[in-house]
């Protein structure tokens, strides 16, 4: 199970390195074009494809679902669709280096300090030893960008 474990992050890894290489082969569509191909493939029909081949009775867990937690895992999926425009435009316009540190090192850092924050414990992460050093951390990988981004 460990071996399993492994192989989808070696997939993963790879997939996350590689998945705006295809940008060079198709140099004259427009990026909005490529982008759209890319979400329509990799967001919409690939997952719809394995929720249906690895998820048994696929639609009935739908309809049984709760009309409140569909409605709420949609919006999550909108706000992720435009996270994920806005994350392209980063890499298109910053290049990989700079838009991949700046994006993933902000969502690190805010994603850390943002639920704590919402839920009303980040005093008592501020006031132990273990959450002043995810603090610490959190203001390395910020300076980190800032360096990046120099």
């Amino acid at each position: 199970m460990v071996l399993l474990g492994v192989l989808f992050h070696v997939i993963g890894g790879f997939s996350a390195g590689s998945f705006y290489a295809p940008c060079k082969r198709i140099s004259k569509w427009s990026w909005e074009s490529y982008w759209l191909a890319l979400g329509v493939f990799a967001w919409i029909i690939i997952p719809f494809a394995m929720a249906i081949f690895l998820v048994p009775e696929f639609f009935d867990v739908l309809t049984a679902s709760p009309s409140k937690a569909l409605r709420v895992a949609f919006l999550f999926g909108v706000l992720w669709g435009i996270g994920n425009v806005t994350f392209g435009l980063s890499v298109r316009y910053l290049g990989m280096s700079l838009g991949y540190s700046i994006t993933l090192g902000s969502c690190a850092a805010f994603g850390t300090l943002i639920p704590p924050i919402i839920d009303g414990s980040i005093v008592s992460i501020v006031n132990s030893a273990s959450g002043q050093i995810t603090i610490g951390c959190i203001l390395l990988c910020l300076v980190g960008i800032g360096i990046c981004g120099k």
